[in-house]
């Protein structure tokens, strides 16, 4: 029984043991919705990222920025509080998830 909790965890034996009775919590499961999800933010973080790097260089050189400061901190602001709501977000793998096999292993 210990060792199929273990495998449905994504842990080890001994890792689960240790977690077990020291009370601390095991890996929450992510579904293939949230894990698509933060993989799309951080790919809009890099975007940002590489626009506020133009838009400094631009200003440095005095031209015209691709972009307003301003508007790229409320972007940023933006995709903060987004990751925070879905962290915030109490995520359980259920049948309607349909998870392959390789999404399995996808813990956070």
């Amino acid at each position: 029984m210990i060792k199929l909790k273990a495998q449905d965890a994504g842990l080890s034996i001994a890792e689960f043991t240790r977690r077990s009775v020291l009370l601390k919590p095991l890996p929450r499961r992510l579904s293939k919705i949230t894990l698509a999800t933060y993989r799309e933010l951080v790919r809009i973080g890099n975007n940002i990222n590489q626009l506020t790097r133009a838009t400094n260089a631009a200003i440095k050189m005095g031209v015209q920025p691709p972009a307003y400061p301003y508007q790229l901190a409320e972007l940023r602001n933006l995709l903060q509080e987004i990751g925070r709501e879905l962290s915030s977000i109490e995520t359980e793998v259920t049948d309607d998830d349909d998870i392959d096999d390789e999404d399995k292993e996808e813990w956070e």
